[in-house]
């Protein structure tokens, strides 16, 4: 048994065990020969050609994944050995597109991806989600179904699980170039396997194998995330559609052209390409998005509930991106459910809901496991900032005018900025910058907000239109090199869909530009790049806000005006005081504005009752806040704490590697996603089913295409031959 753990803990080590091998042959025969009549759920059986291996399975009872689980749970494994070159099987996402063969003329595309139900649980501030993926073959042959799909960018995912019938097969978490080996082995021999991959932290890939004509096969995945709080109000968001990224041609931003294409996952050659249905291959990206064309629809649609426990009375509750009826349980605790008419995947859920009382001063959940302490810190802002007047400010505004703005996005952005004009102080100034391809100015240097200025700022604002690509790039460089005034706070305001698909280099050349500097993002669209758009913030010590289709842009500018009117508390520094924490993530304490809290998340070994202070800067003035903490609080049963800081980690050493060259990132990225069950870039999810073999050759690949997200324009953002 200890030789089985040996091997499930240690792939490259499995010839140790050729011993063992032999003697289990005639019990994998009469094993496998009864597997069939089962239903309980297992572990992926994973198959190949020249060898059989055990591994130890572990069942849903909550038994750790290093476990050896009982006889009865036991699934054999069948491998084979592949070179590891680095480079993925050509016949992935792709090869073959069944879809590109049906009509043009055909209203509603059938495509193997049937529905897509959402299932969140809201405590506190941490939800927890579940994702349940139908795929469906509707055609005469066997088919893969590929389907690059969007989740936040903060998610731990931690659970995957693949249906059959009645038959469950529990995901195992592998480093990526193994589990696609793995999963490449089981698809070329007939087997019906699942892999889940990262191509970004908010974009994944789903790849089903061998699903028979008529046959439905369910993937189900389970993540955690913290939720963002502005001003007594929480938000939860789910996107429902990667937006179409505009990728650099080589060379324009930054990346050398000789860059290695077998590079790991992260690599900055990678690019996520947008194209039409069936079009496989002409962006030349490895990623490829395929996008339904006008009047096309497939048969996919989404339903979507969210319960929320707030642990204190609820005022309101609203959702402006869908149609949804809500059922009232207490004063703590409502269930929102998306309506049936509003079942498109074309845009972001976001449910806000605001808390009833005085603004809670801190909230502090903790969790111990047999790894240790873990806890998550909401630091709100010291009611001494709304009390002090803002300093001289430098406005920066950074529009993108890419084709994919075109239409209602870039009015809103523009309704926004002429508001912020409108609201300067006559010690401010400001500059307006426009990128696409390239990048333009209304002058060489910020001007003074004089009323003269202000009305060359509207007529150069009105001027603008949406054509080109999204050179990013441009609008950083543009933004961040002249000359900082040290006699104003500098806030530059970037207003972009974030459709790019280079976000390593825009995020590595923010780090490398900022100076004094502090950003704010407002992502303007229906399904905007979060992940790209909530980092930059980050990075600039500032704060990202979202413009919805359907919200307004003065008031989401007169909010932004609003915070920027009150001093931030700078130079943070926390004294944890008993805690003894280590390993914090952000490591770099961000500023803390007005109405805007700071989530930190990290590891604890001390106990008792204790004291945390807050001590930083507002103005030049000393600002302190209290906050108790009771780390033994016996009602701590926050789950979910040690994959939300284990995500936190991943996602502090990648930030690291957008702007650092420390060859050991990628390393420790894969360790702490195996250690703790993860999915990163570097670590994937795969499921077999070994019970049988579906007959025939292997399937026809068949990218699951997708819409156009909610007032993007696919002619201005979509390529097509």
């Amino acid at each position: 048994m200890k030789a089985l753990r040996f091997w499930k803990n240690h792939p490259s080590g499995l010839l140790a065990g050729f011993v063992l091998v032999a003697a289990a042959l005639l019990v994998v025969s009469l094993f496998v020969g009864c597997r069939a009549s089962y239903s309980h759920e297992s572990t992926a059986a994973i198959p190949g050609r020249s060898g059989l291996h055990a591994l130890g399975a572990r069942a849903r009872s909550g038994i750790a994944p290093d476990s050896l689980a009982g006889p009865a749970e036991e699934l054999w494994v069948i491998t084979r050995s592949i070179s590891d070159n680095g480079q993925r099987d050509p016949n992935t996402p792709g090869s073959g597109a069944l879809a590109a063969k049906l009509p043009d003329q055909q209203h509603e595309i059938p495509l193997p991806l049937k529905h897509t139900n959402v299932k969140a649980a809201i405590s506190g501030y941490i939800a927890t989600v579940e994702v349940t993926q139908q795929f469906h073959n509707p055609y005469a042959t066997k088919i893969e179904a590929v389907y690059v799909f969007p989740l936040p960018h903060n998610a731990a995912v931690n659970e995957f699980l693949m249906t059959i019938g009645e038959r469950r097969i529990r995901g195992i978490i592998r480093e990526r170039q193994e589990a696609e080996r793995i999963y490449q082995a089981a698809k070329s021999q007939g087997y019906v396997a699942s892999l889940l991959t990262e191509e970004r932290p908010n974009i994944f890939t789903q790849s089903v194998a061998n699903i028979e004509p008529g046959k439905d096969i369910d993937v189900n995945i389970k993540y955690f995330h913290t939720l963002d709080y502005v001003d007594g109000w929480y938000e939860f968001a789910f996107p429902m559609v990667v937006g179409p990224r505009f990728n650099p041609p080589p060379g324009a931003s930054g990346v050398s052209p000789e860059d290695e294409p077998g590079a790991a996952p992260i690599s900055k050659s990678d690019g996520v390409g947008a194209v039409a249905r069936g079009q496989h291959g002409i962006s030349s990206q490895k990623i490829e998005v395929q996008y339904l064309r006008p009047g096309e629809r497939s048969g996919h649609d989404i339903s979507l509930s969210v319960d929320v426990n707030a642990g204190v009375a609820v005022e309101e509750s609203v959702c402006r991106t869908h149609n949804v009826s809500k059922e009232t349980v207490s004063s703590e605790r409502f269930v929102v459910t998306l309506n049936p008419n509003d079942r498109i995947p074309n845009k972001d859920f976001v449910l806000r809901y605001k808390v009833a009382g005085e603004r809670i001063k801190s909230s502090l959940f903790t969790y111990r496991d047999e790894r240790g302490g873990y806890f998550t810190l909401m630091l709100y802002p010291p009611q001494e900032l709304n009390e002090l007047s803002r300093q001289a400010l430098e406005l920066v505004f950074v529009l993108d005018c890419s084709g994919s703005m075109s239409g209602r996005p870039l009015a809103q952005a523009k309704a926004a900025i002429e508001r912020a004009l409108h609201r300067l102080q006559p010690l401010d100034t400001f500059q307006l910058i426009r990128f696409s391809t390239d990048a333009s100015a209304l002058g060489p240097r910020p001007v003074p907000a004089t009323a003269e200025n202000i009305r060359r700022g509207w007529e150069y604002l009105r001027s603008l239109n949406s054509e080109g690509g999204t050179m990013m790039i441009e609008g950083i460089k543009a933004a961040l090199d002249f000359p900082h005034d040290p006699q104003r706070l500098r806030f530059v305001c970037f207003l972009t869909d974030g459709y790019i698909g280079n976000e390593s280099e825009i995020l590595g050349e923010v780090h490398n530009r900022l100076g004094a500097s502090r950003i704010f993002s407002f992502g303007v669209g229906s399904s905007v790049n979060r992940y790209l758009l909530d980092h930059m913030a980050k990075l600039g010590r500032g704060a990202v806000a979202y413009l919805g289709l359907n919200d307004d842009g003065a008031v989401v500018m007169d909010d932004f005006i609003e915070r920027i009117s009150h001093a931030a508390l700078t130079d943070l520094r926390v004294d944890w005081g008993g805690m003894q924490v280590t390993e914090v993530f952000p490591h770099r304490m961000p500023d803390v504005f007005v109405g805007r809290p700071v989530i930190l998340t990290g590891r604890f070994n001390g106990g008792g009752n204790t004291t945390v202070r807050l001590v930083g800067n507002a103005t030049g003035r000393p600002v302190e806040l209290t906050i108790p903490a009771k780390v033994d609080d016996q009602a701590a049963t926050h789950r979910a704490l040690p994959s939300v800081w284990a995500r936190m980690k991943i996602a502090g050493l990648a930030d690291q590697a957008t702007y650092g060259n420390d060859e050991s990132l990628p390393v420790q990225i894969k360790q702490v996603a195996l250690d703790y069950g993860l999915m990163s870039a570097f670590t994937a999810f795969v499921a077999v089913d070994s019970t049988r073999q579906t007959e025939g050759k292997e399937g026809t690949t068949v990218p699951v295409a997708v819409p156009v997200p909610e007032g993007v324009k696919y002619e201005t953002t979509v390529n097509e031959k």
